[in-house]
């Protein structure tokens, strides 16, 4: 039998959440969701950051597609805003596109403290949050059972962005082109 808690415990309760979590209604929220393989996720994420006019934060575990990575660089040479945190796996991966990215100017850094650093997030414009399970790859478009959601609403975009910036703070500029940029 299943027991049912009285509001006040669970008020209670979320008086007691973990830190850093939090607690958002999302109301009228725009809410775009795709699954793969083959459903079209990476044609949204492609358009979402197509449309994006000043910034893109984007936290990335695994990063091999290349649609994706040319659309970062189309943005940032439009004068978009877009920095990139990488799981520390990405500077050894031999298929990732850390080093394209890294090369087009866009300022890097390597998430070191996790064990893997696993968030698939994008905030674009501080507007639109973009997660899921699917990693930005080739696998997760054309062969993987993946999942992702393109949400358009600022409170969350802004959680989400205040993660990005705590995560910003864990992590070390990747060296190259763009090390010397610095966090802000």
């Amino acid at each position: 039998m299943m027991k049912v808690m009285k509001p006040q415990a669970f008020l209670l309760t979320l008086c007691f959440l973990p830190a850093g979590a939090a607690d958002l209604v999302l109301d009228h929220a725009a809410v775009q969701v795709f699954f793969s393989p083959h459903g079209g996720c990476t044609d949204a994420v492609v358009a979402e950051i197509a449309g994006a006019r000043r910034s893109i934060l984007v936290q990335a575990y695994a990063f091999t597609s290349m649609p994706i990575a040319a659309a970062l660089k189309t943005a940032h040479d439009h004068g978009v805003d877009v920095r990139v945190i990488f799981d520390k796996s990405q500077t050894r991966d031999q298929h990732s596109d850390f080093a394209y990215v890294q090369a087009a100017g866009i300022p890097v850094w390597i998430d070191t403290v996790h064990g893997i650093a696993h968030s698939k997030v994008m905030v674009l414009d501080g507007a639109t949050v973009i997660t899921g399970s699917f990693n930005f790859t080739k696998a997760a478009e054309g062969s993987n059972a993946e999942n992702l959601l393109v949400i358009h609403d600022s409170g969350l975009a802004a959680l989400y962005t205040r993660n990005w910036r705590n995560r910003l703070e864990r992590s070390v500029a990747a060296p190259g082109p763009a090390a010397n940029l610095g966090k802000d």
